[in-house]
């Protein structure tokens, strides 16, 4: 059902990836130039996919299993993205200064975070349809 927890958890994700990422900068490069996702095409479609798995979640409320296992595979594009944003910080080249990551590099992290809090709530449901189904 769409007016479930779970729904709510996955449209937080789908504006997290799908809006945010594009007017928050990720990092700063050198000269104070701010990096947002725009600038980088693969950074911007990892984010697209993201939000649009997050979507797709959302409309395949009556079959539970599946949303649990998108979600699992939206987790998996947020690890990704997580590593990457991990290894381009620690790797920048020519960098003698500390650079400075931006509140943008901590979207998978939180969108991690809302894609488990609906898997347990997507659990919970199918665990209820479970003990009514064991009633009957």
């Amino acid at each position: 059902m769409i007016q479930r927890i779970q729904t709510f958890y996955l449209l937080l994700v789908t504006l997290l990836a799908g809006v945010v990422p594009f007017f928050v900068n990720l990092w700063v490069v050198n000269d104070n130039v701010l990096f947002f996702a725009k600038d980088e095409i693969t950074i911007s479609v990892v984010f697209y996919v993201i939000a649009a798995l997050a979507l797709l979640t959302i409309f395949l409320f009556k079959k539970r299993q599946n949303q649990f296992v998108v979600n699992r595979v939206n987790m998996i594009f947020n690890l990704f993205l997580l590593g990457f944003f991990v290894y381009r910080s620690l790797n920048l080249s020519g960098e003698t200064a500390v650079s400075e990551k931006g509140i943008g590099m901590l979207i998978p992290v939180f969108s991690i975070v809302f894609l488990v809090l609906a898997n347990r709530a997507i659990k919970k449901d199918e665990d209820l349809v479970k003990s009514v189904d064991r009633l009957r």
